[in-house]
């Protein structure tokens, strides 16, 4: 498991109070090339204009997404980063054959912390810069996985659903090992920047956690089945569930700072 830093360090060094988490339907074949469009001329173009790219990915159980994260200091913020980028010069350059690919991108989810202390803890991680121009060799991350558990609920049940997960779920993962590296409640302000359309009224939990492999995920997975204290915690939180959980698992790109 990829472990976060503590709890006592992680208060002082949080990114991004708002967060987007981004599912883009490709055609067909098309997402290695968007991969290298992304890696090789979109991130620092982005972070310049003042938002933090914290992930892309490759969605294992579906060959045609590609995931990835964002995020921003305030919906404020949001709203000048996403128009510096959307309006400047790297986008104009680049827009047509990264539109070329895609055939959705609007599944986006809008997202906040679910609790102080919830959100990425960034300090530390580093990008790799592309070579000689071209993106790096994914061939050192091919032990490297996330999984991002998407929680649908209820309208009005995210702040119980947060407070047992934190003091419910937590300790079972770290009885096992395992502490997520992030958690998030849906972000319900007006969008900010509303050229790029996010997934409106929806109630959604989610948690990212990373492991070494795939298969110390599915090892995970299987305790926890096994675990009589999960499924009584589990029995809780469906309680406020509006439709089954959404099992995101994820390689990470060569050049995702969560890698």
């Amino acid at each position: 498991m990829i472990p976060p830093l503590s709890a006592a360090k992680k208060s002082d060094c949080l990114a991004s109070p708002i967060v987007e988490l981004r599912q883009y339907t490709l055609k067909h074949g098309r997402r290695e090339t968007l991969i290298g469009i992304f890696d090789a001329h979109l991130i620092e173009g982005q972070e310049e204009a003042g938002m933090t790219i914290i992930g892309q990915f490759r969605d294992l159980d579906r060959p045609d997404m590609f995931v990835w994260m964002r995020g921003f200091d305030g919906m404020e913020a949001r709203k000048d980063a996403l128009t510096a980028f959307y309006d400047g010069s790297v986008w104009a350059a680049w827009r047509d054959a990264a539109n070329a690919t895609m055939i959705d991108s609007d599944d986006v989810l809008l997202l906040k912390p679910a609790w102080r202390d919830a959100g990425f803890d960034l300090s530390g991680l580093w990008r790799p810069a592309p070579v000689d121009g071209k993106k790096p060799s994914d061939a050192s991350l091919l032990a490297s996985f996330y999984a991002i558990q998407i929680h649908h609920l209820r309208p009005g049940t995210e702040v119980n659903f947060a407070g047992n997960f934190e003091a419910q779920a937590l300790p079972v993962f770290e009885a096992f090992g395992v502490r997520p590296l992030a958690a998030f409640v849906s972000e319900h302000a007006e969008n900010s920047f509303p050229r790029l359309p996010v997934r409106v009224g929806e109630n959604v939990f989610v948690s990212v956690t990373g492991f070494d492999s795939a298969d110390a995920y599915a090892r995970h997975e299987a305790a926890l089945t096994a675990s009589p204290e999960w499924q009584a915690c589990r029995q809780t939180l469906q309680a406020a569930s509006a439709k089954p959980a959404q099992t995101l698992r994820l390689s990470p790109t060569a050049r995702s700072l969560l890698r």
